[in-house]
């Protein structure tokens, strides 16, 4: 799906979060960034996802991990996903792909036996000098903490 490989510079982005923050890569520099795309808030498996890296936060943060979720939902959706499940980390809003498609995480996949365009579940973990240390393409949604620290 993505063209994007370990080692390379991550993309550029800025976005609007869930409170309509604007949010850059540049604003994670010096840090480490994990950056994971779902294709939509409140649903199964986004829901999982979630609350998996919310219940293990505090061991992300210590690691010197921020996390930031992208997804093309709304910003009022967003903060309604962080409310309903107390989500620690904000959210990006990116109705109009800009982020999802910098990071090619949008194209083709297969639902039920239908085919339609959507955001592939993946999740890249960015250094502190923006380049890309890590891309998980099979993420397990109750156990994705664990893939990141490994």
């Amino acid at each position: 799906m993505t063209t994007l490989k370990i080692g390379d510079k991550a993309p550029n982005f800025e976005g609007k979060d869930n409170q309509g923050n604007t949010v850059k890569l540049s604003d994670y520099r010096g840090k480490k960034l994990v950056l994971f795309f779902y294709p939509k808030a409140s649903t199964p498996g986004c829901t999982a996802e979630a609350c998996n890296l919310r219940d293990n936060y505090d061991v992300l943060k210590k690691k010197g991990y921020k996390l930031l979720g992208v997804s093309a939902d709304s910003a009022k959706r967003q903060q309604s996903f962080i409310d309903k499940n107390k989500l620690p980390f904000p959210l990006l809003a990116d109705e109009d792909k800009t982020v999802i498609n910098a990071f090619g995480v949008w194209g083709p996949k297969k639902f039920m036996g239908r085919t339609f365009n959507g955001i592939h579940r993946i999740t890249f973990v960015i250094d502190e000098n923006g380049f890309i240390e890590d891309i998980i393409t099979k993420v397990k949604t109750k156990e994705h903490t664990a893939q990141i620290l490994t």
